[in-house]
C-alpha cells in the first residue's frame, strides 16, 4: 500500500469519523430544531391578532367564515410541510455547505465567527475539517428528511381525524336537529301572501351587522357556531341558540317570527263566501282564546308586533263600529299566534282570505296556502241559502236581509274550492273540517226556521242543507258543527261564554294535531251567570256541550 493511498484512507476515515458525530451531536438537532420551528410558525397568525396574508378572504355567497378544519387546516398543513423543506434546504445549501464549509473552513476561518486562524497549522486543520462537516451536512440533512416525513406521516393522521371527528360532529347535528323536528312535526312554511312556500332553514341574521346567513347550520362553515364576516360568532343549531337571531323567509326576505323554526305550524284558513262573517268570526275567535287564557291552563301570544297592531286593529274596528270592514286585498297575509298548553305548544297561522277568491277554481288554484292547511275552518251562512231564503217569511226576510247575508250558499262555496283544496294539497281526507254556522243572534230571531239546536249537522238537514253535511262526511277526515254569534262574541258588550263557544272550533281543530286542549272543548259548562267552568270536579263528573256546539264528532278515519 503506498503512501498517498494511506493518506486517503486515513483522511476518509478521520471525515467519516467527523462527519457522524457533527451528525449525531449537532446537525441532526440542529436541522430538527429549525424545521419544526418554521413549520409551528406556519400554525400562527403573523403579526399575532393581525392578517395573515397566507389567509385568502372567502368570497363565497355565505358572509361566514369557512371552519378552520374545512380549509384553512389543509393549508396551513401544506405550509408548515412547505416551511420545514424550505428551512432543511436553506441549512443544507446556503448555510452548512455554502457559508460554513466553503466561504469559511476551506478558507481557514473559524467555521462559527468566521475569523481567520492565527496559522499556517490552524488554517490547514480547518480544511481537513471541512469535507467532514459537509459529510454532516448531508447526513443530517438526509436523517432529518426522514424524521420530519415521520412527523408530517403522523400529523396528516391527526388531520384525517379531526376533520373525520369535524364532520360526524356536522353530520350528528343536522341529523338530530332533523329528527327533533320530525318528531315534533316542525314544518317551517312562508306566512306571507305570493309566497307560502315551504323552506328547510331560513334566512338569520348577524345581530351586529345585519348579514344574512342562509346556511346557518352545522356545515363547512362550522358545526356549533358560524364566524361572520364582522367576527361574530353565530350558533348554528337551536340547542346552541340559533332561534334568538332575526330569522326571514329565503323565499320572499320577509321577516318571521322566532317561533318558526321551533314550534309546530298549525295552518287553518277560514273558508266563506263574501260577508259570511270570517272576519267577524277571526276577531270572536282572538277574544275567545284570549278568554281560555284566564280560565285554564291555556296560553297566547302574538308572534310578532304586526300580528298584535293587526289584532288590536281589528278590535277597534268592531267596538267602533261594531262592524268588520271587508277583506280587501288578493292573498291573505296569516295572523300568527303562539298557542301553549302545558309544555307544548303551536305557532298558529289564521288565514282570512276574501270570498271572492275561493270562488272559482282558477282564484283559488292561487291560494298557496291550501295545500298547507291542516285543518278547515268553514264559516257557513245559511241565511245565503236559497232553499233558506225561499223558507222565509216576509218579517223574516227582512231580518235576514239586514244580516247581509253572503253572496253565495254554503253548498255553492264549499263546491268552488273543495276540488281545489284536494288538488293543492292531496290530503283532504285526512283533514279535519270544523263547520261554524254564523249569525246565530239573527237565526234565533227568525220564526220561519227552526231555532238552531243540537246536534247542529242535523238542525242543518232538517232546515234543507243536508247535501253539505253528506259532502263534509264523506270528504273529510273528521267534522263537527258550531252555531255562534260573532257580534255577541266581540265588541264592548261581549259575553264571555259565547266568546270561549267562539273560540271552540279552533281549539278542536289544534287539538287533532296533538296539542292537549281538546277537554277545554269537551268539558266547558255553563253556569247561571254565563260563565264557563272548566275545573277538574266537573271534568270528573262529566259535562254537557253547551248549546251551539255538537257533541258528534264524524270521523272517516279510525
Amino acid at each position: 500500500m503506498t503512501d498517498p493511498e494511506l493518506i486517503a484512507r486515513v483522511l476518509a476515515t478521520l471525515t467519516g469519523v467527523i462527519g457522524v458525530a457533527v451528525c449525531l451531536g449537532y446537525g441532526l438537532w440542529r436541522f430538527l430544531a429549525l424545521a419544526l420551528s418554521a413549520a409551528w410558525a406556519a400554525f400562527r397568525t403573523h403579526p399575532p391578532g393581525g392578517t395573515d396574508p397566507r389567509i385568502t378572504p372567502y368570497a363565497g355567497p355565505e358572509p361566514a367564515r369557512p371552519a378552520y378544519w374545512a380549509g384553512q387546516m389543509w393549508l396551513d398543513a401544506r405550509f408548515a410541510g412547505q416551511a420545514a423543506a424550505l428551512t432543511v434546504w436553506f441549512l443544507l445549501t446556503r448555510h452548512w455547505l455554502g457559508e460554513v464549509v466553503r466561504r469559511r473552513l476551506l478558507r481557514g476561518r473559524n467555521g462559527q465567527t468566521g475569523e481567520l486562524a492565527d496559522n499556517g497549522f490552524g488554517q490547514l486543520l480547518l480544511r481537513l475539517l471541512a469535507p467532514g462537516t459537509a459529510l454532516a451536512a448531508l447526513l443530517s440533512a438526509l436523517l432529518a428528511s426522514v424524521l420530519l416525513a415521520g412527523v408530517a406521516l403522523f400529523f396528516a393522521v391527526e388531520l384525517v381525524l379531526v376533520a373525520l371527528a369535524a364532520l360526524a360532529a356536522t353530520l350528528a347535528g343536522r341529523v338530530a336537529e332533523r329528527l327533533w323536528k320530525l318528531v315534533l312535526g316542525i314544518r317551517m312554511k312562508c306566512p306571507y301572501p305570493g309566497c307560502y312556500r315551504p323552506f328547510p332553514l331560513a334566512v338569520h341574521l348577524c345581530p351586529d351587522c345585519g348579514a344574512a346567513h342562509r346556511e346557518l347550520r352545522p356545515g363547512a362553515f362550522g358545526a356549533l357556531r358560524h364566524v361572520c364576516r364582522c367576527g361574530k360568532a353565530l350558533p348554528s343549531t337551536l340547542i346552541t341558540g340559533r332561534r334568538r337571531l332575526a330569522a326571514r323567509c329565503p323565499h320572499c326576505d320577509r321577516g318571521l317570527p322566532r317561533a318558526v323554526g321551533t314550534t309546530r305550524v298549525v295552518h287553518l284558513p277560514l273558508i266563506g263566501g263574501t260577508s259570511a262573517g270570517k272576519t267577524m268570526l277571526l276577531a270572536a275567535m282572538l277574544d275567545g282564546l284570549r278568554s281560555w287564557s284566564h280560565e285554564s291552563r291555556l296560553t297566547i301570544e302574538y308572534a310578532s308586533p304586526d300580528d298584535l297592531r293587526e289584532a288590536n286593529t281589528l278590535g277597534q274596528q268592531l267596538n267602533r263600529t261594531g262592524w268588520t270592514l271587508k277583506t280587501q286585498g288578493g292573498q291573505p297575509r296569516a295572523l300568527m299566534l303562539l298557542v301553549g298548553h302545558g309544555r307544548r305548544r303551536r305557532l298558529l297561522y289564521l288565514y282570512d282570505p276574501m270570498g271572492e277568491s275561493l270562488r272559482d277554481a282558477d282564484t283559488t288554484r292561487g291560494q298557496g296556502y291550501l295545500a298547507h292547511a291542516d285543518g278547515v275552518l268553514l264559516v257557513t251562512d245559511v241565511l245565503a241559502a236559497p232553499v233558506v231564503r225561499r223558507a222565509l217569511h216576509a218579517g223574516d226576510t227582512e231580518r235576514a236581509q239586514a244580516a247581509r247575508p253572503a253572496d253565495l250558499g254554503p253548498v255553492e262555496t264549499y263546491a268552488g274550492f273543495t276540488g281545489e283544496l284536494q288538488g293543492l294539497g292531496g290530503r283532504r281526507g285526512r283533514l279535519p273540517v270544523a263547520t261554524v254556522v254564523t249569525k246565530r243572534d239573527v237565526l234565533d230571531q227568525l220564526d220561519s226556521l227552526p231555532r238552531p239546536t243540537e246536534p247542529v249537522e242535523a238542525w242543518l238537514t232538517g232546515i234543507g242543507l243536508d247535501e253539505l253535511v253528506r259532502a263534509l262526511g264523506h270528504d273529510f277526515a273528521a267534522a263537527r258543527y258550531w252555531v255562534v254569534s260573532a257580534r255577541a262574541a266581540t265588541g264592548a258588550g261581549a259575553l264571555d261564554a259565547e266568546r270561549r263557544r267562539a273560540a271552540e272550533p279552533v281549539l278542536w281543530l289544534l287539538s287533532r294535531t296533538g296539542l292537549r286542549v281538546g277537554r277545554l272543548v269537551r268539558d266547558r259548562q255553563e253556569r247561571p251567570d254565563g260563565r264557563a267552568r272548566t275545573d277538574g270536579s266537573q271534568a270528573r263528573q262529566g259535562t254537557q256541550d253547551p248549546q251551539g256546539a255538537s257533541r258528534e264528532e264524524r270521523s272517516n278515519t279510525p
